[in-house]
């Protein structure tokens, strides 16, 4: 039995109740503001925004908690490190029409919207200048264009913010016209929110992502087995049972959250039963503001080492890095 979806408008309502001040976050789970847990104000430029799903999944009393550390501003952003900046994989150098982005040979990205439903703390793109891009369907006539004039792309990615926070008539839009280019033969799809907003996995939504003549992969962002329960698991199960194209998740790998053997073996374990292949496990995009979430290559590398040792070889994610300018991810060994 697939499971029951949720009706078409209740991602919306989900997202309107989304907790937004970081002393709320903290009551509900009944913590307090402490030297461990100092907050910066709510005022900043990239404030606090969690979906009530993803809230439930924390343990409450938890002051270490691996989702509520993802999610909580706290004073440690305000540090300056070395080797951090604004623009960690040079986004914008590979600019090449608004809302377009081409690093890889290919495939192309789109920025499809700066909208999240989670603002993640370790954001790689949580300074990009997302009000020049495509706010209207006309808007992405001369990204289109360039796609339409190179019969070398075969993939288009959608990505953002996150492509999934567009209306499903927006998202079919977009997606027409791309299938009406002749040579484009994947699409694939990067979300957060089946993770973080499930109710957004509707048969509408499913619906969609069927109906092109496109190959769809989507690929999930989860970084800890405590995501992946209740109506998340229900919400990748409606994926996978859905589309006929691969579900592939990508994590982060960060300090606190998954930095152990174990935490990675359970992510993975996880992922497989619910028919989700590790992907890739990520090191840190080093922007500003995220150095407290650095793991060193070092303990990465041991990390990755272990999960070989201990799970079946589709079981464990690649460990890469982006590094600006190169032609691919770089694989760490």
């Amino acid at each position: 039995m697939k499971p029951d979806a949720p009706a078409a408008s209740d991602w919306h309502q989900s997202l309107a109740r989304a907790i937004r001040d970081p002393a709320e976050l903290l009551r509900r789970l009944g913590l307090s503001e402490s030297p461990e847990l100092s907050l910066i104000p709510q005022q900043i430029p990239f404030p606090l925004l969690v979906p009530e799903s993803f809230l439930a999944r924390m343990r409450p009393g938890d002051r270490v908690d691996p989702l509520l550390l993802q999610v909580l501003p706290t004073s440690l952003e305000l540090s300056d490190a070395e080797g951090f900046t604004s623009d960690p994989v040079n986004d914008l150098e590979f600019r090449k029409a608004p809302g377009l982005l081409q690093k890889y040979d290919g495939r192309a990205l789109l920025i499809a919207t700066g909208s999240c439903a989670v603002h993640c703390r370790y954001c790689f793109r949580r300074n990009y200048p997302y009000t020049a891009e495509p706010h209207r369907l006309d808007d992405w006539v001369p990204a289109l264009e360039i796609l339409r004039k190179d019969s070398s792309i075969r993939e288009v990615l959608l990505s953002g913010g996150d492509p999934l926070m567009l209306t499903d008539q927006r998202l079919g839009d977009l997606i027409r016209h791309l299938e009406d280019i002749p040579h484009l033969r994947r699409l694939r799809i990067h979300s957060r929110l089946p993770i973080v907003l499930p109710d957004r996995v509707t048969p509408e939504l499913l619906d969609i992502l069927t109906g092109t003549r496109l190959n769809v992969v989507m690929v999930v962002h989860s970084n800890h087995a405590a995501e992946l329960a209740g109506d998340c698991a229900a919400a990748i199960q409606r994926l996978t049972s859905g589309l006929s194209g691969m579900v592939l998740n990508q994590a982060v790998l960060l300090r606190g959250v998954n930095d152990s053997v174990e935490a990675l073996c359970a992510l993975s374990e996880r992922l497989i039963e619910l028919r989700v292949i590790p992907y890739y496990l990520h090191q840190l995009d080093r922007v500003s503001g995220t150095a407290h979430y650095e793991v060193s290559l070092e303990t990465g590398r041991r990390l990755v080492a272990e999960l070989r040792r201990r799970l079946p070889g589709y079981a464990v994610p690649r460990y890469v890095r982006e590094v600006a300018g190169e032609l691919h991810k770089t694989v760490i060994d």
